[in-house]
């Protein structure tokens, strides 16, 4: 059978051997048909769609795993002697339900991706590994017992019967304090047991943080009201409800109530809830569980068997509330009812490596093909979603603008760091005003003692190593990226740190003198170590935690952190990003942004749309308690229109300015993007392999006369990571925001096997990040 790479099927579910053939999408980067290859089912053979198969691949008949696609009696244009036949079933690994593979080839249709590389990623390696399984074998009792027994034997029979039901044999033996299990085993052999085997997996129990209460919250007016429509909403099937609410206003207690109802509606209905980051993951699931029994859990913080385990619980339908990162929008749930995205705007939705999915598409994608409702909730949600509220029929936007009663928006200020350097001595990354205030909240000033967040969006100890000479002006970098290299501090190390390489993760030791002059180095910049430094020594003994990937390298170590602090263990909540996200303490009546500057001038159009969510989102972590909260925000532009609008929570006259904007930009989301990279260790290859690209999209563009603009071949702003040299091309889709003409050009030059995403070419459709 010959089809374009986008072709539709209509094939049969299953296949018996003997004159049968399955389609089989490869778990590789195997990209020649989206139809998958054909494989024959020998005699005997039972194969069912979705199931996982191990096929013999190229001429060397590689063993190679792959999802069969569809079943057919059929073998197309194909020789049927010259079709290979499956190698065999793999029964350990569970079959994908159907909504799952549609689902799949969307992904690989629209992100420009191998559909075997798709399956990869909606099934967890530890799933596919079988990682924790085993066979445990239970007993109960099989009737009434007569005639004496040893005293063990007794033991045995009175723990089986107060259990009442199916009891593995070890636990039993412990129970009954049995040394061994050789009374089990004869009280089997005698009749009075009767023993089967149940396939298990063993892992730990997932870390979930407590709840802060497990109160039902009396529902403001607006909250009331949103839940109404959203309720309304998904009686009439899709839709998606843009539930835009101030920080702290009851967002999480409008999904709660959604999913309660819609569980007295319709029991089996499956629901997924996505958060951005899995530091967020404890607490939300905390949350969850205190209203429903059967949630289950799902990220990459997760052991391997903790995984496995979890995904086996939605599968069988144990779980039917599904809690997790980015990944767990693929949940095998049976029947899907609602999908709800926390912080919906949050950039780390989008994957950076093959497939370059976003989690909240592929969210209204597979609600779309489920007919299920999808909530996007955001204090500060993205353009795009904002956009698509305002031109899309099945998109509508509900407000939340006021925080419940006795709980008000922080008051915010603004520290000039400028000024701050002309009127005091010394290098100070803490100015006067927030150290002032920090030492109050932490010494308990006016009888009141709270906690603090302080955000600072860099990690590390010095963004610089550098000469001090500015006539002389070398910088350390990387010798594989083009980027300087930051400084970490390590005490146990000569110079009393390492070099580190943010892109490729290179380490080298830091110099004493420069290589070009000879004077001393110098440390430039800040990072949250160096705060963390300053901090300890202005207010001695404060406790505090430094939340950074340097700091959390487990999920149990987000866990611990953020009980230790809601346990009011640590004084001071120091971190990255990671602090700005969805947490919420009562207690924390401070928040303070040490720079607002850190991203505000990358060379990436989204840089202020990414500012004003980070200070608006760490703002709204202060004042949820009973105390008002104070923000105090340091920089050095404070006459910057995005920072003031930030501050003042301004989102509306952010968004009509930016989209403006972007709009005579041609800019998302105002236009559809996609944006490929060419890498290459040879820079005049990499060069030559970007120009002939470039030509070969305006070839098809003038030949299919579509609305698209081709911008490129051009220099990105990291020009080499990794020994690899870069180019980029962006291709810019027609100003009406439709995706169409996008999505043709790329079509043919896929179908023409032209634009195959490899380790020499990433194609990247709706990118966040432009770096």
């Amino acid at each position: 059978m010959s089809k374009s790479l986008f072709g539709q099927d209509e094939s049969g579910r299953s296949a018996e051997g003997g004159g049968s053939y399955v389609r089989v999408a490869i778990e590789q980067g195997v990209d020649v048909t989206a139809d998958g290859l054909t494989y024959a089912v020998p005699e005997g053979m039972s194969v069912g769609v979705g199931q996982r198969v191990r096929v013999p691949l190229g001429r060397g008949n590689a063993r190679a795993a792959g999802v069969v696609l569809a079943c057919t009696s059929e073998a197309g244009d194909l020789d049927p002697a010259k079709i290979k036949p499956i190698l065999e079933v793999d029964v350990s690994a569970p079959a994908l339900p159907g909504d799952l593979i549609e689902l799949a080839r969307w992904i690989a249709r629209y992100y420009v991706c191998p559909l075997g590389m798709v399956f990869g990623s909606i099934t967890p390696s530890a799933v596919s590994k079988g990682v924790g399984s085993t066979t445990r074998v239970e007993v109960r009792l099989a009737g009434e017992v007569s005639g004496k027994l040893p005293r063990v034997q007794r033991a045995l029979v009175e723990a089986a019967g107060a259990d009442g039901g199916w009891v593995e044999r070890r636990v039993l033996a412990e129970r009954a304090g049995a040394k061994t299990l050789g009374p089990v085993a004869k009280l089997v052999e005698a009749g009075v047991f009767e023993v089967r085997r149940v396939d298990a997996i063993v892992a730990d129990p997932v870390a979930v943080a407590e709840a802060a209460s497990t109160e039902r919250l009396v529902l403001t007016d607006e909250q009331r009201l949103a839940l109404e429509r959203l309720i309304a909403m998904g009686e009439g099937g899709f839709g998606v409800g843009l539930l835009h609410g101030v920080t702290g206003s009851g967002k999480t207690e409008v999904y709660l109530r959604l999913i309660e109802h819609l569980r007295g509606q319709d029991p089996g209905a499956g629901v997924i809830v996505l958060v951005p980051e899995i530091a967020l993951t404890p607490q939300t699931v905390g949350r969850f569980q205190a209203r429903f029994s059967d949630v289950a859990v799902l990220h990459s913080g997760l052991t391997q068997a903790q995984r496995n385990a979890q995904w086996h619980r939605v599968r069988s339908g144990e779980a039917t509330v599904v809690v997790g990162a980015r990944s767990a929008v693929f949940a095998p749930l049976a029947r899907l009812g609602l999908v709800i995205v926390d912080e919906e705007h949050d950039g780390s939705y989008k994957q950076d490596q093959l497939p370059r999915y976003h989690a909240r598409d592929v969210a209204v994608r597979r609600a779309h093909m489920a007919g299920a409702l999808v909530v996007l909730g955001s204090a500060t949600p993205s353009l795009e979603s904002l956009h698509n509220a305002r031109v899309r029929p099945s998109y509508e936007r509900l407000r939340l603008t006021e925080r419940p009663a006795g709980m008000r928006m922080p008051r915010c200020e603004v520290v000039d760091l400028i000024e701050e350097r002309r009127s005091r001595r010394g290098i100070h990354l803490i100015s006067q005003r927030l150290e002032t205030e920090l030492r109050l909240l932490i010494e308990g000033a006016g009888g009141v003692r709270g906690q603090a967040i302080l955000l600072l969006n860099r990690r590390g100890y010095a963004s610089h190593i550098a000469c001090p000479d500015h006539g002389c002006g070398w910088v350390k970098t990387c010798d594989h990226c083009d980027a300087t290299l930051v400084f970490h501090r390590q005490d146990a190390l000569p110079r009393g740190g390492v070099a580190r390489c943010h892109h490729c993760g290179a380490e080298q030791l830091v110099p004493e003198t420069c290589p070009d002059c000879g004077k001393r180095v110098t440390l430039f910049g800040w990072g949250t170590q160096r705060v963390e430094d300053e901090l300890e020594q202005k207010i001695p003994g404060v406790r505090m935690i430094r939340m950074d990937s340097d700091t959390m390298r487990a999920h149990g170590d987000y866990v611990a952190a953020l009980e230790r602090f809601g346990r009011g263990e640590a004084d001071l909540l120091l971190g990255t990003q990671l602090v700005a996200k969805g947490l919420d303490f009562p207690n924390v009546r401070l928040v303070g942004v040490v720079s607002a500057d850190t991203g505000l001038h990358l060379p990436d159009f989204r840089a202020a749309e990414r500012t004003f969510q980070l200070i608006a989102q760490v703002s709204g972590r202060a004042g949820r308690g009973a105390e008002p909260g104070r923000v105090i925000v340091q920089t050095l532009n404070p006459d910057d229109p995005t920072l003031g609008m930030a501050m003042a929570s301004d989102y509306e006259g952010f968004a009509e300015r930016e989209l403006e904007l972007r709009g005579k930009l041609g800019l998302p989301p105002v236009a559809r993007m996609a944006r490929l990279v060419v890498r290459h260790r040879d820079l005049a290859q990499c060069v030559r392999l970007a120009t002939e690209l470039t030509q070969a999209l305006e070839a098809t563009q003038q030949r299919l006369g579509l609305d698209v603009r081709i911008r490129g071949p051009m220099v990105p702003p990291i020009a080499r990571l990794a020994d690899h040299h870069r180019q980029q091309i962006e291709v810019l889709g027609s100003a009406d925001g439709s995706a169409e003409g996008l999505q043709r050009v790329m079509t043919a030059l896929r179908n023409q096997g032209r634009l195959i995403s490899n380790t020499t070419l990433a194609v990247d459709v709706d990118p966040v990040a432009l770096l």
